[in-house]
């Protein structure tokens, strides 16, 4: 009996050391989630967004498809209410999909692309669950920048940490 047992914690301390290690966005069991902020070695990708004299500042995610859309900055756009709850623009190419959900939920704040038309959609109200919608980061601060009427031109780019 004593020998079984210790195969077994053999079997579960082996399991656990070669597990690839979690990256943002990954979904663990709630009993799993650790309490440290960040892991060592993940940069943070902070931007900027100008509208008309205005700034909000946003993080994206630690995702494919927002590091493909950083990978597009500097990048000047016309943002265009949609629906009275988002801004949406263009984007020059369409984006990676890779490991996206097949939805998502927005929130206010939101940063998303939209797949099926490939673009920049940034929520100012929340929205319901939509198939093809990718979140790529959230504004942190000047969310108020948004709160202006007809097209407006903007620019996003990269913050330097």
């Amino acid at each position: 009996m004593r020998a079984l047992a210790t195969i077994v914690a053999s079997v579960v301390v082996l399991s656990v050391a070669s597990s690839p290690p979690l990256v943002a966005g990954d979904r663990i069991p709630s009993a799993a989630k650790t309490t440290k902020a960040s892991s060592p070695g993940k940069e943070t990708m902070k931007i900027r967004i100008s509208i008309n004299g205005r700034v909000a500042t946003a993080t994206l995610d630690n995702t494919p498809t927002a590091r493909d859309f950083a990978a597009l900055l500097p990048l000047s756009v016309t943002l265009s209410d949609y629906a009275s709850t988002e801004k949406v623009s263009d984007l020059p190419r369409k984006l990676t999909q890779q490991g996206a959900p097949p939805g998502y939920e927005p929130k206010t704040g939101d940063i998303t692309l939209y797949a099926p038309w490939g673009n920049l959609a940034i929520f100012y109200r929340d929205f319901k669950y939509s198939t093809g919608l990718i979140r790529l980061g959230a504004i942190d601060t000047g969310l108020e920048a948004l709160n202006q009427s007809g097209s407006l031109p903007a620019t996003i780019e990269m913050i330097q940490p």
